[in-house]
């Protein structure tokens, strides 16, 4: 059985719910950490969805700023990590562990 820590998604926030990250086949993912950064100098929403319940909801974000969720939640294969903002200028950073 293989474990591996990684970088499970890097990527900027769409205006709609969109998948940032699947867990892949005959794989389980312990996400551990998820950070959310808004590089707007204005103030932004955003939320995030494990597999498709809500997390954060309509959460506000202050301009320049990074909202850090540490947590321990496991997610089964093909179960799905979806998000959106108010904005493109708020990324998602999720780090975890893949066991495959």
């Amino acid at each position: 059985m293989a474990t591996v820590t990684k970088a499970l998604a890097r990527v900027a926030a769409a205006l709609t719910n969109t998948t940032l990250y699947t867990v892949p086949a005959s794989t389980t993912a312990v996400i551990t950490n998820i950070a959310v950064t808004n590089t707007s100098a204005s103030a932004q929403t955003f939320t995030i969805k494990l597999d498709a319940v809500d997390l954060v909801t309509s959460a506000a974000i202050a301009a320049n700023t990074t909202a850090f969720f540490d947590l321990k939640q496991v997610l089964a294969t093909t179960k799905v990590i979806a998000g959106s903002a108010s904005a493109i200028t708020v990324n998602f950073h999720i780090s975890g562990v893949e066991i495959s």
